[in-house]
């Protein structure tokens, strides 16, 4: 099919594209300027001369940071508090999903349950009584205390419930006619068809759990339980010359703090941006099928 380009059109392209290279722009220049700062010596970095390429290149902040056994302790907690996490969350949500998605014919109390959530999301009862409703369940210094003190989000069950209404209402009543229960429909043809907004929200969740750092830092007495991001949180440069031979007060004379905080979120931001491309192909679809109000 040939078009016929005209002037206006070309332009219009042109613009679009110049846009695109701002906004991408946008994106990676502060990532790649956190990772030229965490790469400079101390020295380029208090004078504020590193901007787009490293000054006085160097790997001190990152040895400071995985040359510690409680990096890779810290890495093991949130790994185990993604993984359950994000399973404990979809199961919910995808039970939750369901039955929510049905007309207030099929589903008398929908409304109900849709306010109480909705409530719920705009309005909480402070850090406070959360607090004390986790210690009163026995969950302060323990995984399950990491899980499930993130609670359900209900903007990804909203997603989800979307979803579910976009999808066609014959493929259930072909099913219900058959034999198929509710289970069955949820597992055999909703589940299946909801791929998208699956990976979209699983991937909202293990982002949600990962940078998650303030409830590690309340629920655990104790800083071997403490997730990734508790741990790099608290970590600073300190200096403690009476138990350090020279060699070492010679390494750590080379950090400063702003290198530092700059390698953690370089090293905290890397396993989101493995997970992610295996995930993308399924968001665009996933979030815009499931913020469309049915």
């Amino acid at each position: 099919m040939i078009e016929n380009r005209t002037l206006g059109s070309k332009i219009f392209d042109v613009i679009n594209v110049i846009i695109m290279i701002i906004c991408a722009l946008l994106c990676i220049v502060p990532v790649w300027y956190v990772i030229c700062v965490s790469l400079s010596s101390k020295e380029a970095v208090n004078a504020g001369l590193v901007s787009f390429w490293p000054v006085g290149f160097n790997l001190f902040s990152y040895q400071k940071i995985l040359g510690e056994s409680d990096f890779f302790r810290s890495f093991w907690v949130s790994i185990q508090r993604v993984l359950l996490g994000t399973g404990v969350s979809m199961f919910c949500i995808l039970l939750a999903a369901y039955p929510l998605s049905k007309t207030s014919k099929q589903f008398p109390k929908r409304s109900i349950f849709m306010w109480i959530l909705v409530f719920c999301m705009l309005f909480n009862g402070g850090t406070v009584p959360w607090y004390i409703t986790m210690k009163g369940y026995g969950l302060v210094d323990s995984i399950w205390g990491l899980v499930l003190g993130m609670g359900l989000n209900v903007y990804n069950l909203i997603l989800a419930v979307n979803f579910f209404k976009n999808l066609p209402a014959e493929l259930e009543e072909a099913a219900l006619v058959d034999g198929a229960g509710p289970w069955k429909c949820l597992t055999s043809i909703f589940i299946p068809l909801a791929k998208p907004v699956i990976a979209t929200i699983a991937l909202f969740t293990i982002v949600q759990y990962w940078n998650e750092f303030f409830q590690g830092m309340v629920l655990s007495t104790n800083q071997s339980n403490y997730p990734l991001q508790t741990y790099i949180q608290q970590l600073v440069v300190t200096y403690d010359f009476s138990t350090m031979n020279v060699e070492q007060i010679a390494q750590v004379q080379k950090l400063n703090n702003q290198s530092l905080d700059a390698a953690k979120i370089v090293v905290a931001m890397i396993p989101v941006l493995v997970v992610y491309p295996f995930l993308q192909k399924y968001f665009v679809s996933g979030i815009t099928l499931g913020s469309v109000k049915g």
